[in-house]
């Protein structure tokens, strides 16, 4: 009686954690979170609100994406910034990302800015996705910014794609002299400076944060270590490898004077799903010291 009576505990505890398991990766790829942050700056006299998505991945939140849309409506963005990988580069049907585009740039001015699978999706298809997403609403920046105004604050707001090594990387030829010298001219500027750009690995391991003179990075790529293992974080992250440690959040120049914000996204590319890793919408505040 005592070997059944254990084995039928075994057996409850067995089914409540493939029941958590199932609940798990069902949230991890249905559900929606706001994740908030505030940021202080002597830049700007009027806060600001951003909202960042990014690594949608095709991903549909409701009919139509209606449900991303109601979440993002619901923040009340001055700014829609989308950093990347809203598609698959497999998939050649663009009509629902063209639709949620046409959706968030009816909330306000929206912007965006090439992940890999945007790029990769170009050279599959032999398509101009900068072309198709301005059509839509949402200007693409790509080695380029623009000097802008959002409520009556100056902000210079760029987009690029790549590494983004600084100067100590250029003498080596490991950096990338396109992206440097880009980089040197969207620096130069007394505006509030936010930059655009998809992946986040030399920002957080290569100093990129503390050497250039740019206050705020919007990063994806990681999706939060896609699998996020309780009180450790994310399992694996590209560039980074397993256990990366820096997989989402905000991460602060030496000085505590710029940040990189760094969103876990909202979906997946490859078999491995999401796991304890609801989707996210960033929101920032750009507040006024």
């Amino acid at each position: 009686m005592k070997m059944k009576r254990k084995w039928k505990i075994i057996s409850i505890l067995m089914i409540l954690l493939i029941l958590l398991f199932l609940g798990s990766l069902y949230v991890s790829k249905h559900l929606l979170t706001v994740t908030s942050y505030v940021i202080s700056t002597n830049k700007l006299n009027k806060p600001l609100r951003i909202v960042q998505i990014t690594d949608l991945h095709n991903g549909q939140f409701g009919t139509h994406n209606e449900l991303l849309i109601e979440k993002a409506a619901e923040q009340e963005p001055d700014l829609i910034v989308l950093t990347g990988d809203l598609l698959n580069s497999n998939e050649r049907e663009l009509s629902p990302v063209l639709e949620l585009i046409r959706e968030l740039s009816n909330l306000a001015p929206t912007y965006a800015s090439y992940g890999n699978h945007e790029k990769q999706y170009e050279k599959n298809y032999d398509f101009n996705l900068a072309v198709a997403f301005e059509e839509a609403g949402a200007k693409m920046l790509e080695f380029s910014y623009e000097d802008i105004e959002v409520n009556g604050q100056k902000l210079r707001l760029g987009g690029l794609y790549g590494y983004c090594l600084p100067e100590k990387y250029l003498r080596g030829n490991e950096a990338d002299a396109a992206e440097f010298a880009f980089l040197t001219e969207f620096q130069n500027t007394e505006s509030y400076s936010v930059l655009l750009t998809h992946m986040p690995y030399s920002w957080i391991a290569n100093d990129a944060i503390s050497e250039w003179d740019i206050d705020c990075v919007f990063a994806g790529h990681d999706h939060g270590g896609l699998v996020r293992i309780p009180f450790v974080g994310g399992l694996y992250a590209p560039d980074q490898g397993f256990f990366p440690g820096r997989d989402c959040g905000l991460y602060y120049s030496k000085d505590g004077e710029k940040v990189m914000v760094l969103s876990r996204g909202l979906g997946k590319s490859g078999r491995i799903p999401r796991f304890n890793n609801i989707p996210e919408i960033v929101v920032v505040d750009l507040l006024p010291e």
